[in-house]
């Protein structure tokens, strides 16, 4: 396996240097000496993209990073070997969901980290992990259910996942339970992490849906009011149920140890950081599921 890490890191590597140039997945596999066949089931395998839409989806990247330094979006287009305008356009908006001219608000201020599967691996975050997108998002409101434990047992709220699968009575999760409460209109479940500087030996965590203002809060259920924040954004990458919560709490240690200290950013201490579960990550409705987590970001100190 280590081996074959290797290897897909070498081609990972040659896709970056190349960035700007024409690429053929068959020149790749002759990179590293499998033939095309093999090479492009062991690289899915391995990163979680076929290898075209990880070649695309890297040029978009940097294109990003070049959307910030003032050029036009056409020269951008053609410089990352798109034939047209429209072209980049379409591919922009079916990676990143927003047109580059909107993206262009909330990319990522310094260019995109080099990957190492290695580390990804061991973090078993089950496939790569893109570039976040740097949002506002307006004040809001949610209400849930609260749980306690050691501080020694967790580890931000990358821990969380399981708690979800407790259960309330007998036959009814969490998640039902809150339903049922507050009948949110928009759906949408939430792991915030409450711990705050005065806490020593214990950890908080909110579980809720959204709240609509009106709704009677029912005795035990916690209503929380969000501050307008800036977050960065991360999507976990696309796995079987099975991998959901190690690829969750791989993607919060790829944040921690590996995006956050390299980036131009620091935590903005004064928000929370949580985690956000929509119909991406039912099981029944999706072969492969994902959720996002949003870290509070501010730009470090001495940037401005």
């Amino acid at each position: 396996m280590r081996q074959q890490l290797l290897l897909i890191q070498q081609v990972i590597d040659y896709i970056d240097n190349q960035i700007k140039e024409e690429i053929h997945p068959e020149n790749l596999a002759k990179l590293i000496g499998y033939s095309p066949y093999h090479f492009y089931r062991i690289f899915q395998q391995t990163t979680g993209y076929t290898v075209m839409d990880y070649v695309q989806k890297r040029k978009l990247q940097f294109a990003l990073f070049e959307l910030l330094q003032g050029k036009k979006i056409i020269d951008i287009a053609f410089e990352y070997g798109f034939k047209t305008h429209a072209g980049f356009t379409k591919a922009f908006k079916r990676c990143f969901g927003s047109p580059p001219s909107l993206y262009k608000l909330h990319c990522p201020v310094s260019l995109p980290q080099k990957l190492d599967l290695n580390s990804l691996h061991q973090k078993k975050t089950g496939g790569i992990v893109l570039q976040p997108k740097i949002i506002s998002k307006p004040p809001f409101e949610i209400a849930g259910k609260t749980f306690d434990s050691l501080l020694e047992k967790v580890f931000f709220t990358r821990d969380a996942p399981a708690f979800w699968e407790q259960r309330i009575s007998s036959d009814e999760s969490i998640e039902t339970t809150l339903y049922n409460l507050l009948s949110p209109k928009e759906h949408g479940e939430y792991c915030f992490n409450l711990s705050g500087p005065e806490l020593k030996d214990s950890f908080t965590y909110l579980f809720a849906v959204n709240y609509d203002k009106g709704t009677p809060i029912p005795e035990g259920i916690t209503m929380l009011q969000i501050k307008a924040t800036n977050y960065a954004v991360f999507k976990t990458p696309l796995v079987n149920v099975d991998q959901f919560v190690a690829s969750i709490k791989g993607t919060w240690r790829y944040i921690l140890e590996d995006w956050l200290p390299h980036s131009l950013y620091e935590v903005d201490e004064d928000s929370y950081d949580f985690e956000y579960y929509d119909e991406h990550c039912h099981d029944w409705e999706y072969e492969k599921i994902y959720m996002e987590i949003y870290l509070p970001i501010k730009e470090r100190e001495g940037l401005k």
